[in-house]
């Protein structure tokens, strides 16, 4: 029998049991219907020995059913979006979907290619962190019946799906932390213009600055991406005019851009938190195994594979008339000691 010949079909005859059977076995589903250990086994060994390789796209164009779950992120070397997608295909593999991982690498035409690449893959359903301030191409494909769960970004207006993070509370709360402990110049380094949670963060920052009467100052925010390099070159640039503008400290829109700056002051000689403090968003494992541990805002640190499944799995059969429900979790600040107490007398 030539291996690309091997079916359900020739196990089940050759093995004398039916098709039902021998599918129910492949498809890791025996145990759930009762079939005897013997024949499970049974059935696994004669299709390892015949070298079976099931026909998925056959299997989905039959039943209209992939059982696979586009994933698309930004920035797959972020250690945020890398737990996020380990979570993820954790969560899929219980419910015996696979996941097909895509990266945007924050590029637009990137997301919209990869967009149209899994509905041609006939993909069950897409969750994506999108990028950018358009939704044309979500709403599109939305439209034409693929399932979407949009993570950690959103569009204010527009009936898609979300699981956020209440990113202007967390803002504040960052913010308010570094204001009690005496900081009062405190630089911004923002991520893309725009994006829901750079908007809530902004928005937080201003508001901390507001309730304790500091003015705002615009050329205090600094950046334009959730970047590495954004994150360095701002730094490069802040600490060039450190002495003059008297800046204390600094309150980071995203772990990448914390990376980044920690490098230049690395390279700058530049001490956390003796010379500057800083509050970074985005709590990572290793947040407070750095030289100096890192004030962080922890943000949709639940089970985020859980909930963006279930979401997705809720409108595989809802009714068109039925209004998305959307997610916003909190955020909580997490102290360690990369602020300094201003009030305290040397």
């Amino acid at each position: 029998m030539k291996e690309n010949n091997v079916t359900i079909n020739s196990i089940a005859k050759s093995l004398g049991i039916s098709v039902t059977t021998i599918s129910r076995v492949l498809n890791g589903l025996g145990e759930q219907y009762r079939i005897s250990k013997k024949t499970i086994e049974l059935v696994k060994v004669t299709a390892d020995n015949l070298n079976y390789s099931p026909n998925n796209i056959a299997k989905g164009l039959r039943l209209k059913k992939s059982s696979t779950i586009g994933l698309i992120v930004p920035d797959i070397t972020n250690a945020w979006f890398a737990q996020l997608a380990f979570g993820i295909e954790n969560e899929a593999r219980k419910h015996h979907y696979n996941i097909f991982l895509c990266n945007s690498n924050d590029d637009i035409k990137v997301e919209k290619k990869t967009i149209s690449l899994l509905q041609n893959w006939m993909v069950d359903g897409i969750i994506i962190a999108p990028i950018g301030l358009d939704c044309e191409h979500l709403v599109k494909a939305s439209k034409s019946g693929t399932p979407l769960v949009l993570i950690d970004r959103f569009f204010e207006g527009v009936d898609l799906p979300y699981i956020s993070s209440n990113d202007y509370e967390g803002s504040l709360d960052a913010n308010q932390y570094l204001i009690d402990n005496g900081h009062k110049k405190i630089a911004c380094f923002q991520g893309i213009v725009g994006t829901s949670p750079n908007k809530q963060r902004l928005e937080g920052y201003k508001q901390a600055l507001k309730n304790n009467k500091i003015a705002f100052n615009p050329e205090l925010v600094m950046g334009n991406d959730f970047g590495f390099n954004n994150g360095y070159t701002s730094a490069k640039k802040l600490i060039k005019n450190l002495a003059k503008t008297n800046i204390t400290a600094i309150f980071s829109m995203g772990n990448q851009i914390t990376l980044g700056l920690l490098k230049a002051f690395k390279e700058e000689g530049v001490q956390i938190p003796n010379d500057i403090s800083i509050v970074s968003f985005d709590e990572q494992i290793y947040s407070d195994l750095l030289f100096t541990p890192m004030s962080t805002v922890s943000h949709m640190s639940e089970n985020l594979g859980d909930m963006s499944l279930k979401m997705l799995f809720d409108q595989f059969d809802k009714n068109e008339n039925t209004k998305p429900k959307n997610v916003v979790l909190k955020s909580k600040l997490i102290i360690r000691d990369s602020v300094k107490n201003l009030k305290l007398k040397n």
